[in-house]
């Protein structure tokens, strides 16, 4: 099997992607990309490397589903907490569309009509 040359672009929005994708596994993003996915987790070990964030920097995890309180500032800790997920998702979703502009000029580029 041929070895696909990635830019050095999309190996940096492919990082970003998965790195903003709350409870992201190199697996979905990478079938999500078109890559490999040993391939997609050694440019995430190697930006975090070279963030000096270590290869063993934990990965935040989906948060609980928020259960009303009657306590006034859990219920704020709460809302903070769903506000971050949603700041995440959208990071996410704005590193996807992105992705997408980038490779819609790409191929629209590379068509001989």
């Amino acid at each position: 099997m041929a070895m696909k040359d990635y830019s050095d672009e999309f190996k940096a929005d492919a990082v970003a992607l998965y790195e903003s994708t709350p409870g992201a596994t190199y697996k979905s993003i990478a079938a999500d990309l078109g890559v490999n996915r040993a391939t997609l987790r050694e440019w995430v070990l190697r930006d975090r490397e070279r963030r000096g964030a270590g290869a063993a920097a934990a990965k935040g995890t989906r948060p609980r589903e928020a259960v009303p309180s009657a306590d006034p500032d859990e219920r704020v800790r709460q809302l903070e907490a769903r506000v971050a997920e949603l700041e995440a998702s959208e990071r996410k979703l704005a590193t996807e569309r992105d992705i997408l502009r980038k490779a819609a000029k790409y191929f629209a580029g590379e068509t001989n009509w």
